[in-house]
């Protein structure tokens, strides 16, 4: 039985839902509708005596806009501690660092008066070539669950809210604010909503965000289904649910499915549409109040933690050595043939090449986007590390903004590294590859670098070779280099964290939460990248990242849970037990690891289950449970993993809901899914059944991507079609205004008046993340950031005479 929560924070909560819902009941209809939408961009309305409350983006460090700022720019943020973003923390596989890096950005968050900072995101990586992939943490819905669980336990352990984001199905970036996806309701339940219910479980945070697509036809916003049915009656979240900035399709079916609280404020854009649909009856005046209510309560929960906390003080240092920490704890040793950790002699030569040395690749583009503190190089860290007795030469080899390469460039690098004992190429993706907005086209690196990486290796077989990237990327170089090491996007101590890590100050602690892809071609999803305008079919179902690679057999170039140490490992004869039955089926595996190198270091224990006689098709092994252990030399850790029945059950298409089958399974204690180094076969006692319906859609996709009679199979109905870019609907984008003559002459007015909330402040970088993000919103997002100059009711008369003389090309 759990124990009643009676901490100081328990006891605020209670007064301030009880405060919340005495300052609703004494609101007018129309300030209860005013209360439901933000005051402006970044704020809630005032509430009563309580001033709107600050949200502020920051998955790894947070972005709060300087001063009035009301637009989406990102030049004018205050400056912050920029931790490793999700991809790095990911790779970490440290449930405690994570937490601890969450408690230092909600600090930080309370010290700038934000009470909700916007992230984590979890989303799952379907396709490694998603633009915003560096912000998600994981392929794996387990190892996302639990680490952004354990972010969002950080960040409110220092009183500020935490918004888990974005629900749900939210992949890729192309076309993401009106895409349908469209999937099975296995494959949603099992993978793609699985990391959020762990998340909001054992993080229990304060807001939810929904996301911009669609989910089977049905905007996320305004799914009753998944904003209620789901994600309140299921799981049991009892807090906020906010739109995600300009999501808005329809705000009263939206309050009517659950979603509280619209973001940014549209200067009442849909004020008079939602009290319409209450005169007529289609929203009731208690789902209105739910969602003030919600607001309400956010707003002085907020400030009775503010209050109880006071606003504090900053430690910009011990928080920079703490992004430190965890960007050595997220680097990945994918290679070594003992080149690594060096230990450079007086009077050797150590050949830096790469620009990345002296402009570091630390962080991704778009709304995370942080104002360091302060950015660590590595080529000034390593000089450091070194001294004086050893000659550090550096070539640029090509150039960081765009990783391209002129002849000379790499005829000087070449000529450095011949010159060298050793050599450090850094290499990567340059911020234009990746960014919120657009996704990646390709998973090579530019081809000048793979050309720079061979020419290097070439000469020198003393070569490391060091990525930085916020996603998987192709290697066909891969086994040339003496190491190789992924550091993926440290944070701004990224110079100095891959200092320590080459010279063995701090050991590679990462292992990949993503599968590296020989090619792109390869994967399952890649038939269906990105999809149509309009529409992504998840035909490759289940098989994602390595749970593809597994059950298909096609190795990839490195495998999910892959890293090396600097250390060895002995893992002990495991045992495992099994207790209870059906639902109530506990398994309890436990395994000694011990350290029999030299050096201080960690492994991941990861437990995978395989399925041996399931009546479903399943995919080859999923991980149910992992741990990390930290051993100095010699000494060993007896590690208990537990594993509850939902981890082994599968989603019952006709029952909705998890089974339990009884019958054979074999437990699997791996150190990544491709290394498997203990195997223990159990037997599940159940008398649950795959209902009928479930067990029609039971055979594997041939190819594992399913054909059109597979697909409908999985779907339970027919595969629908995709919606047309003509005629033009609320959810038309700008970019499809090109169409028609009148089209782009609106286009042309639109990208004026949107001024500078669209980057009329931004770099250059920013200018193209904006351009992007604008011409792939819908004309429904343009009403809502005119601030009510363009009312809904208008925009549909603009809409009508859009198709009124859409004959004229």
């Amino acid at each position: 039985m759990t124990e009643p929560d009676i901490s100081p924070a328990s006891t605020r909560r209670e007064a301030c839902h009880a405060q919340a819902t005495s300052l609703v009941q004494a609101l007018s209809t129309p300030e209860k509708i005013r209360l439901v939408s933000g005051a402006d961009f970044w704020h809630t309305e005032d509430l009563a005596g309580y001033a709107g409350i600050m949200l502020a983006d920051g998955p790894h460090g947070l972005r709060k806009q300087d001063g009035a700022s009301d637009h989406v720019g990102l030049a004018d943020s205050l400056p912050a501690t920029c931790f490793p973003p999700a991809v790095t923390l990911g790779s970490s596989w440290d449930t405690t660092l994570v937490e601890e890096v969450g408690a230092a950005l909600g600090r930080e968050a309370r010290a700038q008066g934000v009470g909700v900072v916007l992230g984590p995101g979890l989303n799952i990586k379907r396709h490694p070539a998603g633009g915003r992939s560096f912000e998600y943490f994981s392929e794996d819905p387990v190892l996302s669950g639990t680490l952004a669980g354990a972010m969002v336990r950080g960040i409110q352990s220092e009183g500020t809210g935490a918004c888990l984001k974005h629900f749900a199905v939210n992949n890729q970036e192309d076309n993401r604010m009106r895409v349908n996806v469209v999937v099975d309701d296995r494959t949603l339940h099992e993978l793609y909503l699985r990391g959020f219910e762990i998340a909001v479980r054992e993080g229990r945070p304060w807001t939810v965000m929904s996301s911009y697509n669609m989910v089977n036809g049905v905007h996320t916003g305004e799914s009753r289904e998944l904003l209620t049915a789901i994600l309140r009656d299921t799981w049991g979240f009892d807090g906020l649910v906010m739109t995600d900035w300009l999501a808005t399709f329809n705000r009263a079916q939206a309050l009517d499915a659950g979603l509280d609280l619209e973001m940014p404020g549209s200067g009442g854009a849909w004020d008079k549409e939602v009290a319409r649909a209450l005169r007529r009856g289609d929203l009731a005046p208690e789902r209105l109040d739910a969602a003030a209510t919600r607001v309400a309560e956010l707003i002085v929960r907020a400030h009775a933690e503010r209050e109880a906390r006071g606003s504090g003080v900053i430690d910009v240092d011990a928080h920079h050595e703490l992004a430190r920490r965890a960007a050595a704890a997220g680097t990945v040793l994918l290679s070594n043939n003992g080149l690594l950790p060096l230990a450079p002699a007086q009077g050797t030569t150590v050949a830096v090449i790469g620009a990345f040395a002296t402009q570091p690749r630390y962080q991704g583009a778009g709304s995370s986007q942080v104002n360091p503190t302060r950015v660590d190089t590595f080529l000034e860290a390593f000089r450091t590390q070194v001294g004086p007795d050893v000659t550090v030469t550096f070539a640029p080899g090509y150039d960081a903004a765009t990783g391209s390469s002129s002849a000379d460039q790499v005829a000087v690098a070449r000529d450095v590294a011949a010159g060298a004992d050793t050599v450090i190429v850094l290499v990567g993706l340059p911020a234009s590859a990746e960014s919120e907005g657009y996704d990646r086209t390709t998973l090579a690196l530019p081809a000048d670098q793979d050309a720079l990486v061979t020419a290097i290796t070439e000469v020198n077989a003393r070569t490391v070779v060091v990525l930085s990237n916020g996603s998987a990327v192709e290697l066909p170089w891969a086994e040339a280099p003496g190491a190789l090491v992924e550091a993926y996007l440290g944070g701004q101590a990224s110079g100095s964290a891959l200092a320590d890590v080459i010279l063995g100050v701090r050991e590679p602690g990462g292992r990949l939460a993503e599968s590296f892809p020989v090619h792109a071609s390869d994967l399952p999803a890649q038939h269906n990248w990105p999809g149509s305008p309009t529409q992504v079919q998840y035909r490759e179902g289940l098989y994602v990242g390595y749970r593809f690679h597994d059950t298909a057999g096609m190795l990839p170039r490195f495998p999910f849970g892959h890293g090396l140490s600097y250390t060895t490992f002995a893992w002990s004869r495991p045992k495992v037990t099994v207790t209870g039955e059906g639902a109530a089926t506990q398994v309890t595996a436990t395994i000694t690891i011990k350290n029999t190198g030299t050096r201080a270091g960690s492994e991941v224990v990861q437990l995978y289950v395989h399925d041996v006689e399931s009546t479903l098709h399943r995919p080859h092994q999923e991980l149910v449970a992992y741990t990390k252990v930290f051993l100095e030399p010699g000494a060993s850790e007896r590690v208990t993993l537990t594993v509850d029945a939902d981890a082994l059950a599968v989603w019952d298409l006709g029952a909705r809901h998890r089974v339990v089958e009884g019958g054979e399974l074999e437990v699997r204690f791996a150190a990544s899914s491709a290394d498997v180094r203990a195997a223990v076969s159990i037997h599940v006692t159940s008398d649950a059944e795959v209902t009928p319906r479930a067990a029609v859609a039971a055979a594997r996709p041939a190819s594992l991507v399913a054909s059109d009679q597979e697909f409908t199979a999985m779907l339970g109905h027919p595969i629908p079609a995709a919606a047309a870019l003509l005629p033009y609907t609320v959810d038309s984008t700008i970019e499809d205004l090109s169409q028609t003559f009148t089209g782009r002459l609106l286009a042309r007015i639109v990208r004026r008046a949107a001024g500078d909330a669209f980057g009329g402040d931004a770099d250059p970088q920013s200018a193209v993340i904006f351009d992007a993000m604008f011409r792939q919103m819908p004309l429904r997002a343009v009403s809502m950031a005119s601030q009510g100059a363009l009312a809904m009711h208008h925009l549909r008369r603009v809409v009508g005479l859009l198709n009124a003389t859409r004959w004229i090309r």
